[in-house]
């Protein structure tokens, strides 16, 4: 199950009820900030039983807006605080009627242009990461899962942001580097002491990000203004693939922005066949999800259910999308979707909660319905170059330096 990678701008969306929450890259947990009156506590999800539930991991007092919370495979739940100037990390765990908290340790804060963010769950479940970006440099920080306390790990110069994971061994990780006023997305080496390579380069005056990844099938999605100079395009391309990155006309929305949160994972050979899970977005903050293949030349439009806690969601291998929500009525539920034309096909030992039409959701204004029809998706192709192959590690293969001289249509 791929759950999704955090853009800088949407790090943090605590709130009453409508809030993201984190889940585990095996979609067993989930954990999020909730909201009882006017005081934030730590929440953890179960997801995968019968029907999903929440166990409550209220601390002594109230957490603040900035604390961030993560699940791991075991069920405890990583607490980040900010604590007398240093970030704390604790985990938490039911304890009867209680919560218990066992301290991991702190990382200094060596100066206010610093911001340190967990990473997304890493992909084994036991190990969770903090990336410590400023100004000039950035830092990779192991925060839960290693021998004795936070742990830094690798050092990258220049300012980073994003995160995605590259692998299931949770070693190669993306990032999007700031440098010499451009953006252009790197591979950090966790196994090599935090080596760089690049990564995302297509364009010399072009910022290109890694938004998500499959680790199964190597599909990347990506967001560069390559194609269209001052205009960022969301993009797609293969991991390891001579293949060309591709923009493609249907996931151009004019006045909105579109973002990946999940991936349909477990599809090896056929990458251009994963669903693909869509935020959609205006400036009015109205919103709701698109559903697309990179194989197809359409999006699905589709209303959010009563609740989401948007931003966040995962594909089952058998292709359901399963949409954690919260309403006064339902204070926990998952609501289950499917591209459209297809039917739903439960996981062993699940049943539908009967959320997968939620009530109370407003289908998207007509004048979106436009982008639904088939649309001709105009696409730029870009050379892709092999990095030099290590002998005891698969790399990525870098989508970089790539000519825009022909546009192609497929």
């Amino acid at each position: 199950m791929t759950v999704c990678a955090i853009e800088p701008a949407a790090a943090h969306e605590n709130g009453a009820g409508r809030a993201g929450c984190t889940i585990t890259a095996d979609g067993c947990y989930a954990a999020r900030l909730a909201l009882a009156g006017d005081s934030l506590f730590p929440e953890r999800w179960t997801l995968d039983g019968p029907e999903p539930y929440a166990v409550p991991l209220p601390g002594n007092q109230p957490e603040e807006p900035g604390t961030e919370v993560q699940p791991l495979a075991d069920g405890r739940v990583l607490i980040h605080r900010l604590m007398d100037g240093r970030h704390a990390f604790s985990l938490l765990y039911p304890t009867g009627p209680g919560t218990g908290e066992l301290p991991l340790g702190t990382v200094d804060r060596p100066d206010g242009g610093t911001r340190l963010r967990l990473l997304p769950p890493a992909p084994d479940g036991r190990r969770a990461y903090a990336l410590a970006a400023g100004r000039h440099s950035a830092a990779v920080w192991l925060v839960a899962g290693g021998a004795s306390g936070p742990e830094l790990v690798a050092e990258i110069p220049g300012g980073c942001s994003g995160g995605a994971w590259l692998d299931r061994e949770g070693r190669m990780l993306a990032l999007d580097r700031e440098s010499g006023g451009r953006v252009k997305a790197v591979v950090v080496d966790l196994g090599r002491g935090g080596e760089v390579s690049p990564l995302l380069q297509i364009a010399p005056g072009s910022d290109d990000r890694v938004l998500l990844a499959d680790p199964d099938s190597g599909l990347l999605l990506l967001r560069s203004d390559a194609p269209s100079p001052g205009e960022p395009r969301l993009g797609w391309g293969v991991l390891g693939s001579t293949l060309p990155v591709r923009f493609p006309e249907c996931l151009r929305l004019p006045g909105r922005t579109v973002t990946p949160f999940a991936v349909q994972p477990g599809q090896m050979l056929t990458p251009e066949g994963c669903a693909v899970a869509l935020r959609v977005e205006g400036a009015d903050g109205a919103g709701w999800i698109g559903l697309w293949r990179p194989a197809e030349r359409r999006v699905h439009h589709v209303p959010a259910p009563a609740g989401w806690l948007r931003g966040t969601g995962l594909w089952t291998a058998d292709g359901v999308l399963r949409l954690p929500y919260s309403t006064g009525a339902v204070p926990c539920g998952v609501a289950s979707l499917t591209m459209p034309g297809e039917e739903p096909r439960p996981e062993d030992g699940s049943r539908d909660d009967g959320a997968s039409d939620p009530g109370g959701a407003e289908p998207p204004s007509p004048h979106v319905e436009r982008y639904s029809s088939q649309l001709p998706t105009r696409e730029t192709e870009m050379t892709v170059h092999h990095l030099d192959s290590l002998a005891d590690v698969p790399r990525p293969v870098p989508l970089q330096q790539a000519p825009l001289g022909r546009l192609v249509t497929n």
